[in-house]
Protein backbone atom coordinates (compact mmCIF):
# COMPACT_ATOMS: atom_id res chain seq x y z
CA UNK A 1 0.00 0.00 0.00
CA UNK A 2 1.31 3.46 -0.91
CA UNK A 3 0.36 6.54 1.08
CA UNK A 4 1.62 9.15 -1.37
CA UNK A 5 1.94 9.55 -5.11
CA UNK A 6 5.19 9.53 -7.06
CA UNK A 7 5.81 11.94 -9.90
CA UNK A 8 7.35 9.88 -12.66
CA UNK A 9 10.21 11.79 -14.30
CA UNK A 10 11.68 10.23 -17.44
CA UNK A 11 15.38 10.45 -18.17
CA UNK A 12 16.28 13.66 -19.92
CA UNK A 13 16.85 13.76 -23.67
CA UNK A 14 20.37 15.02 -22.91
CA UNK A 15 22.87 14.86 -20.06
CA UNK A 16 24.58 17.76 -18.37
CA UNK A 17 28.35 17.83 -18.54
CA UNK A 18 30.62 18.70 -15.57
CA UNK A 19 31.21 22.43 -15.11
CA UNK A 20 29.23 23.37 -18.21
CA UNK A 21 27.66 26.84 -18.48
CA UNK A 22 24.07 27.17 -17.29
CA UNK A 23 21.68 30.12 -17.30
CA UNK A 24 18.88 30.32 -14.73
CA UNK A 25 16.20 32.95 -15.32
CA UNK A 26 12.86 33.32 -13.59
CA UNK A 27 11.26 33.40 -10.18
CA UNK A 28 13.06 33.16 -6.86
CA UNK A 29 12.83 29.37 -7.24
CA UNK A 30 15.38 29.80 -10.06
CA UNK A 31 17.68 31.39 -7.48
CA UNK A 32 17.25 28.39 -5.19
CA UNK A 33 18.01 25.88 -7.94
CA UNK A 34 20.84 27.95 -9.38
CA UNK A 35 22.58 27.97 -6.00
CA UNK A 36 22.59 24.18 -5.88
CA UNK A 37 24.04 23.93 -9.37
CA UNK A 38 26.72 26.45 -8.38
CA UNK A 39 27.57 24.24 -5.40
CA UNK A 40 28.17 21.40 -7.87
CA UNK A 41 30.59 23.64 -9.81
CA UNK A 42 28.49 24.35 -12.86
CA UNK A 43 29.35 27.72 -14.40
CA UNK A 44 26.07 29.38 -13.53
CA UNK A 45 24.55 32.73 -14.34
CA UNK A 46 21.48 33.26 -12.16
CA UNK A 47 18.99 36.10 -12.69
CA UNK A 48 21.66 38.68 -13.56
CA UNK A 49 19.12 41.53 -13.56
CA UNK A 50 17.12 40.31 -10.60
CA UNK A 51 14.22 37.92 -10.17
CA UNK A 52 11.86 37.77 -13.17
CA UNK A 53 8.46 36.28 -12.41
CA UNK A 54 6.58 36.38 -15.73
CA UNK A 55 7.39 35.28 -19.31
CA UNK A 56 7.70 38.85 -20.61
CA UNK A 57 10.30 39.80 -18.02
CA UNK A 58 12.19 36.57 -18.66
CA UNK A 59 12.37 37.55 -22.33
CA UNK A 60 13.62 41.01 -21.30
CA UNK A 61 16.51 39.43 -19.38
CA UNK A 62 17.57 37.13 -22.21
CA UNK A 63 17.20 39.93 -24.75
CA UNK A 64 19.42 42.28 -22.72
CA UNK A 65 22.07 39.58 -22.36
CA UNK A 66 21.94 38.74 -26.06
CA UNK A 67 22.20 42.37 -27.16
CA UNK A 68 25.19 42.90 -24.89
CA UNK A 69 26.76 39.57 -26.00
CA UNK A 70 26.75 38.47 -22.35
CA UNK A 71 24.94 35.14 -22.59
CA UNK A 72 27.23 32.61 -20.85
CA UNK A 73 27.45 30.28 -23.84
CA UNK A 74 29.80 29.59 -26.72
CA UNK A 75 28.27 28.19 -29.93
CA UNK A 76 30.53 25.12 -29.89
CA UNK A 77 30.06 24.20 -26.22
CA UNK A 78 27.27 22.29 -24.42
CA UNK A 79 24.77 24.80 -23.05
CA UNK A 80 21.65 24.68 -20.93
CA UNK A 81 19.14 27.31 -19.85
CA UNK A 82 16.57 26.76 -17.10
CA UNK A 83 13.48 28.97 -17.24
CA UNK A 84 11.35 29.04 -14.10
CA UNK A 85 7.90 30.59 -14.55
CA UNK A 86 6.33 32.20 -11.50
CA UNK A 87 3.20 34.03 -12.63
CA UNK A 88 1.29 35.29 -15.65
CA UNK A 89 0.57 38.60 -13.89
CA UNK A 90 2.41 41.64 -15.27
CA UNK A 91 2.62 45.32 -14.38
CA UNK A 92 2.29 47.85 -17.19
CA UNK A 93 3.52 51.41 -16.88
CA UNK A 94 0.55 53.59 -17.82
CA UNK A 95 2.62 56.34 -19.42
CA UNK A 96 4.43 54.01 -21.84
CA UNK A 97 2.17 50.96 -22.10
CA UNK A 98 5.21 48.73 -21.52
CA UNK A 99 5.56 45.78 -19.18
CA UNK A 100 8.03 46.60 -16.42
CA UNK A 101 10.25 44.06 -14.71
CA UNK A 102 10.43 45.97 -11.44
CA UNK A 103 8.31 48.86 -10.21
CA UNK A 104 11.32 50.12 -8.22
CA UNK A 105 9.08 51.21 -5.35
CA UNK A 106 7.41 53.87 -7.47
CA UNK A 107 3.75 54.73 -6.65
CA UNK A 108 1.32 51.96 -7.49
CA UNK A 109 -0.97 54.34 -9.37
CA UNK A 110 1.65 54.62 -12.14
CA UNK A 111 0.98 51.02 -13.14
CA UNK A 112 -1.86 48.71 -13.98
CA UNK A 113 -1.86 44.97 -13.40
CA UNK A 114 -2.90 42.58 -16.15
CA UNK A 115 -2.79 38.85 -16.78
CA UNK A 116 -1.12 37.34 -19.83
CA UNK A 117 -3.11 34.74 -21.75
CA UNK A 118 -1.75 31.30 -22.58
CA UNK A 119 -0.94 32.44 -26.12
CA UNK A 120 0.80 35.59 -24.88
CA UNK A 121 2.90 33.57 -22.43
CA UNK A 122 3.81 31.15 -25.20
CA UNK A 123 4.77 34.00 -27.55
CA UNK A 124 7.16 35.53 -25.01
CA UNK A 125 8.66 32.14 -24.22
CA UNK A 126 9.07 31.23 -27.89
CA UNK A 127 10.90 34.51 -28.49
CA UNK A 128 13.17 33.70 -25.55
CA UNK A 129 14.00 30.26 -26.94
CA UNK A 130 14.72 31.72 -30.39
CA UNK A 131 17.25 34.15 -28.88
CA UNK A 132 18.93 31.34 -26.96
CA UNK A 133 19.16 29.14 -30.06
CA UNK A 134 20.68 32.01 -32.05
CA UNK A 135 23.37 32.38 -29.39
CA UNK A 136 23.99 28.64 -28.96
CA UNK A 137 22.48 26.46 -31.71
CA UNK A 138 22.83 23.27 -29.67
CA UNK A 139 21.37 24.69 -26.46
CA UNK A 140 18.92 22.68 -24.38
CA UNK A 141 16.20 24.61 -22.55
CA UNK A 142 14.42 23.26 -19.49
CA UNK A 143 11.21 25.04 -18.54
CA UNK A 144 9.56 24.58 -15.19
CA UNK A 145 6.77 26.22 -13.19
CA UNK A 146 7.65 27.46 -9.74
CA UNK A 147 5.76 25.76 -6.90
CA UNK A 148 5.71 29.03 -4.94
CA UNK A 149 2.14 30.17 -4.35
CA UNK A 150 0.91 33.76 -4.51
CA UNK A 151 -1.37 34.59 -1.61
CA UNK A 152 -2.12 38.09 -2.94
CA UNK A 153 -4.04 36.59 -5.90
CA UNK A 154 -6.10 34.37 -3.62
CA UNK A 155 -5.41 30.66 -3.73
CA UNK A 156 -7.86 30.05 -6.56
CA UNK A 157 -6.32 32.91 -8.51
CA UNK A 158 -2.86 31.52 -7.85
CA UNK A 159 -3.91 28.14 -9.25
CA UNK A 160 -5.36 29.80 -12.35
CA UNK A 161 -2.08 31.66 -12.88
CA UNK A 162 -0.10 28.43 -12.58
CA UNK A 163 -2.51 26.67 -14.95
CA UNK A 164 -1.90 29.36 -17.57
CA UNK A 165 1.85 28.88 -17.23
CA UNK A 166 1.55 25.09 -17.39
CA UNK A 167 -0.44 25.29 -20.61
CA UNK A 168 2.05 27.75 -22.14
CA UNK A 169 4.98 25.55 -21.10
CA UNK A 170 3.33 22.53 -22.69
CA UNK A 171 2.76 24.49 -25.89
CA UNK A 172 6.43 25.48 -25.87
CA UNK A 173 7.66 21.89 -25.58
CA UNK A 174 5.42 20.92 -28.49
CA UNK A 175 6.74 23.78 -30.64
CA UNK A 176 10.40 22.98 -29.85
CA UNK A 177 10.52 19.24 -29.12
CA UNK A 178 14.26 18.94 -29.83
CA UNK A 179 15.37 21.93 -27.75
CA UNK A 180 12.85 22.32 -24.90
CA UNK A 181 11.92 19.93 -22.10
CA UNK A 182 9.54 20.37 -19.19
CA UNK A 183 10.60 19.54 -15.64
CA UNK A 184 7.74 19.03 -13.11
CA UNK A 185 8.91 21.01 -10.07
CA UNK A 186 5.36 22.28 -9.51
CA UNK A 187 3.95 18.76 -9.59
CA UNK A 188 6.61 17.40 -7.23
CA UNK A 189 5.65 19.88 -4.52
CA UNK A 190 1.89 19.63 -5.04
CA UNK A 191 1.47 15.93 -5.85
CA UNK A 192 4.41 14.05 -4.36
CA UNK A 193 5.48 16.00 -1.27
CA UNK A 194 2.01 17.51 -0.74
CA UNK A 195 2.51 18.48 2.89
CA UNK A 196 2.98 21.79 4.69
CA UNK A 197 6.06 20.44 6.45
CA UNK A 198 7.83 20.92 3.11
CA UNK A 199 7.14 24.65 3.17
CA UNK A 200 8.77 27.49 5.05
CA UNK A 201 6.87 29.13 7.92
CA UNK A 202 5.06 31.43 5.46
CA UNK A 203 3.44 28.28 3.97
CA UNK A 204 4.11 29.67 0.48
CA UNK A 205 7.79 29.00 -0.29
CA UNK A 206 9.30 25.50 -0.41
CA UNK A 207 11.61 24.59 2.44
CA UNK A 208 15.30 23.86 1.98
CA UNK A 209 14.48 20.17 2.26
CA UNK A 210 11.87 20.44 -0.49
CA UNK A 211 14.24 22.29 -2.84
CA UNK A 212 16.90 19.65 -2.15
CA UNK A 213 14.34 16.98 -3.08
CA UNK A 214 13.52 18.75 -6.36
CA UNK A 215 17.22 19.14 -7.13
CA UNK A 216 17.76 15.42 -6.48
CA UNK A 217 14.96 14.59 -8.91
CA UNK A 218 16.45 16.97 -11.46
CA UNK A 219 19.90 15.44 -11.15
CA UNK A 220 18.47 11.93 -11.51
CA UNK A 221 17.00 12.96 -14.85
CA UNK A 222 19.92 14.97 -16.25
CA UNK A 223 23.15 13.75 -14.60
CA UNK A 224 24.91 10.96 -16.49
CA UNK A 225 28.02 8.88 -15.81
CA UNK A 226 30.43 11.73 -16.58
CA UNK A 227 28.70 13.99 -14.10
CA UNK A 228 28.61 11.34 -11.38
CA UNK A 229 32.33 10.59 -11.83
CA UNK A 230 33.06 14.28 -11.36
CA UNK A 231 30.84 14.55 -8.28
CA UNK A 232 32.43 11.45 -6.72
CA UNK A 233 35.68 13.41 -6.71
CA UNK A 234 34.28 16.84 -5.90
CA UNK A 235 32.05 15.97 -2.94
CA UNK A 236 34.86 14.71 -0.62
CA UNK A 237 36.88 17.81 -1.48
CA UNK A 238 33.94 20.11 -0.75
CA UNK A 239 33.27 18.34 2.55
CA UNK A 240 36.91 18.73 3.59
CA UNK A 241 36.99 22.41 2.58
CA UNK A 242 33.87 23.09 4.64
CA UNK A 243 35.26 21.32 7.70
CA UNK A 244 35.99 23.61 10.64
CA UNK A 245 38.42 21.82 12.98
CA UNK A 246 38.60 22.29 16.72
CA UNK A 247 42.41 22.23 16.48
CA UNK A 248 43.48 23.82 13.17
CA UNK A 249 47.17 23.58 14.14
CA UNK A 250 47.07 19.81 14.64
CA UNK A 251 49.18 17.61 12.39
CA UNK A 252 46.10 15.57 11.46
CA UNK A 253 44.25 18.59 10.15
CA UNK A 254 47.27 20.02 8.36
CA UNK A 255 47.75 16.66 6.64
CA UNK A 256 44.09 16.59 5.64
CA UNK A 257 44.35 20.13 4.30
CA UNK A 258 47.40 19.30 2.24
CA UNK A 259 45.77 16.19 0.79
CA UNK A 260 42.60 18.13 0.01
CA UNK A 261 44.49 20.89 -1.77
CA UNK A 262 46.38 18.33 -3.82
CA UNK A 263 43.11 16.66 -4.81
CA UNK A 264 41.63 20.03 -5.72
CA UNK A 265 44.60 20.93 -7.90
CA UNK A 266 44.34 17.58 -9.70
CA UNK A 267 40.59 18.04 -10.20
CA UNK A 268 41.18 21.49 -11.65
CA UNK A 269 43.83 20.04 -13.97
CA UNK A 270 41.46 17.33 -15.16
CA UNK A 271 38.56 19.81 -15.53
CA UNK A 272 40.16 23.10 -16.62
CA UNK A 273 36.72 24.62 -17.18
CA UNK A 274 36.05 24.52 -13.41
CA UNK A 275 34.97 27.86 -11.94
CA UNK A 276 37.04 29.42 -9.18
CA UNK A 277 36.08 28.34 -5.68
CA UNK A 278 37.00 29.38 -2.17
CA UNK A 279 39.50 26.93 -0.81
CA UNK A 280 38.64 27.04 2.84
Amino acid sequence: MEFFTHVEIPLGKFQLEPCQPMLFVGSCFADEMGKRFSDELFRTMVNPFGVMYNPASILHTVSRLAQAHQLPFLPSMPACAVITLGTNHVYIEKSTGEIVDNCRKRPQNLFREEQLSVDECFSYLASTVKLLIEAAPHIQVIVTVSPIRYRKYGYHGSRLSKATLLLAANQLTQAYPAQVAYFPAYEILNDELRDYRFYRPDMLHPSEQAVDFVFSAFSSAYFGDAMHRFLDRWHPIRKALQHRPLHPESSEYLSLLQTTQQSLRQLRKDYPQMPDITEG
